[in-house]
């Protein structure tokens, strides 16, 4: 399951291995999720769609995943198992 952060950040606490993303549709929350997830095809589709909407330029910094959190939760935990 992905680490849900809930004060302000830096990149000084993300665990090696890992990377930031901003999930949500109204309002946001960072997650940090394992870089492994970058190959799983689950992700790249949900990645793909966020391309679409907010292309790689947006004021939150790391990436942003328009999803509802439920939803990126209940994905997360399936890459988890694989």
């Amino acid at each position: 399951m992905p680490r849900i952060i809930k004060k302000s950040s830096t990149a000084g606490d993300i665990p090696k291995g890992h990377f930031a993303v901003y999930v949500g549709e109204k309002q946001k929350k960072r997650s940090v999720i394992p870089i492994s997830f970058l190959s799983q095809p689950l992700f790249q589709d949900l990645l793909s769609q966020a391309e679409e909407e907010f292309g790689f330029d947006h004021p939150m910094g790391d990436a942003t995943i328009p999803c509802r959190e439920d939803v990126f939760v209940d994905l997360t935990s399936r890459l988890n198992r694989i």
